[in-house]
């Protein structure tokens, strides 16, 4: 046998090199195998990307909405001055705000944000098909910016089948569905980047919050983020500007909580009976109780307009706690426990959960609204000159109350509340308690001969 002296001088050596060659071979095809399984598994999953989108993509629809403006500027205080003294017509336009939406039912129910709808005067729905609907509000929680809506048309419609058993991991990979900017459908992929996320983003409060390196552009807010296998597992909806390649997105968990609630056969919202605000004072946050409701469950158990709420139910008010959510959960007969300062003096006050579920704001004009209304009939009727036979007429203002920052005036015919027709004083009360389980409440208002809408907002309201 002969061997090559060039490379190995014995036959141990000869062999040797053999078996290096060998295995060399070897693990050459093994890496082969391994680089060319790891392409057909990222085929794969891009396949699965394509899969998802098509499957998914007929149940995430375009919202737009019309929204009223007032021109409020600084450069306008003279006419700001002439419509204050001689009541002439504020200047108001209308724009467009866009958004997407995700169907949750198949008759129709979307899931989107509240910041999307919440000065809403009309809200218009277009699937992928091209289709486009009518569609109003079932409900909204603003500390969570979620709202439910309903599209007019009774057809069925596709729909996203939810399920909540699976647990999100950080690095899992995710898809956005959504319409940024208007552009029907985009898709953008990425990865959980954390969980938990508390953030505040131009003066909204977002808690436990899912982050994203997936691209989420404006027009993306209510767009779906779902995993590689198409379920979705949050709803889009902040996206912090300071920051490229970061957004952020509800936990379904929290959507669907929102969704059964509004969607029971009776929504009762437990009413403590204070406006509020959070406040925060270098690390320390509190609620500043603004006013009281007279005869409310607060005013009987001592709470009064400038004391500071720093505990509910034993939970420290934070940036990020969600105090209507903490009352919402209460269970029946159950007792809420608040800590208040007055004039720095610290208190405990113990309130049965029943004397809030029952307990509803009468009357609903002044409590609610700062505003006093009537039948059309009578003096109002003839003062107004008015013609309608339904509905009913604004005949005083509070100052600084909620009816005047919405821009109602006396003299103004509220003809509907959230799309209900509104026949008397009566109807007036039972739509207004509705919308106040929903947390949304729009007025059709006829002024003269125009006809328009105004949004009131209760949200501070505890």
């Amino acid at each position: 046998m002969n061997y090559r002296k060039d490379s190995c001088k014995t036959k141990a050596g000869y062999m040797f090199c053999t078996f290096c060659r060998m295995l060399f071979t070897s693990i050459s095809a093994f890496s082969l195998v391994l680089i060319l399984s790891a392409i057909d598994k990222g085929e794969a999953r891009e396949d699965r990307v394509v899969e998802v989108v098509e499957a998914v993509s007929k149940a995430i629809v375009n919202i737009r909405t019309e929204e009223i403006s007032k021109n409020t500027s600084g450069e306008k205080k003279t006419p700001f001055l002439r419509r204050l003294i001689l009541g002439e017509e504020s200047e108001e336009e209308t724009f467009e705000n866009i958004g997407s939406g995700v169907v949750m039912d198949p008759r129709g129910i979307i899931v989107t944000n509240e910041h999307l709808i919440s000065r809403a005067i009309s809200i218009k729905v277009k699937f992928i098909n091209g289709k486009e609907y009518d569609a109003y509000v079932l409900g909204s929680d603003p500390e969570f910016d979620m709202a439910l809506l309903k599209i007019t048309d009774k057809t069925p419609f596709p729909y996203l089948k939810v399920s909540t058993k699976k647990k999100v991991r950080v690095g899992e990979r995710v898809i956005v569905i959504g319409n940024p900017y208007g552009l029907s459908s985009s898709v953008s992929s990425g990865v959980i980047s954390a969980l938990g996320r508390n953030i505040r983003i131009e003066n909204r409060v977002y808690a436990n919050l899912i982050q994203t390196d997936a691209a989420i552009n404006p027009g993306n807010s209510g767009g779906a983020l779902l995993d590689i296998e198409g379920n979705p597992i949050g709803i889009v909806t902040a996206i912090y500007g300071e920051g490229k390649g970061i957004g952020f997105a509800i936990p379904i968990e929290d959507v669907m909580n929102m969704v059964s609630e509004f969607l029971g056969k009776e929504t009762k919202r437990p009413i403590l009976g204070i406006f509020g605000e959070k406040k925060r004072e270098g690390n320390y946050v509190y609620l500043s109780v603004n006013s009281v409701i007279p005869n409310s469950p607060a005013e009987r158990n001592g709470i009064s307009a400038g004391d500071r709420i720093i505990e509910l139910n034993r939970k420290k008010i934070k940036e990020g706690i969600k105090l209507q959510s903490i009352i919402r959960n209460l269970k029946e007969n159950e007792t809420i426990q608040i800590k208040i300062l007055k004039s720095n003096r610290p208190f405990i006050i113990n309130l049965d959960t029943e004397e809030m579920v029952n307990y509803r704001p009468s009357p609903a004009d002044e409590t609610l609204c700062s505003m006093r209304i009537s039948d059309i009939a009578g003096y109002p009727k003839m003062k107004y000159k008015l013609k309608e036979k339904n509905g009913v007429v604004v005949t005083k203002l509070f100052k600084g109350g909620v009816a005047e920052t919405a821009g109602l005036k006396p003299g103004d015919v509220i003809l509907k509340i959230n799309n209900y027709s509104i026949s008397n004083r009566a109807d007036f009360d039972t739509f207004m308690l509705e919308g106040l389980n929903r947390n949304y409440i729009l007025y059709q208002v006829k002024r003269g001969d125009n006809i328009f809408y105004v949004p009131i907002k209760l949200d501070v309201l505890l």
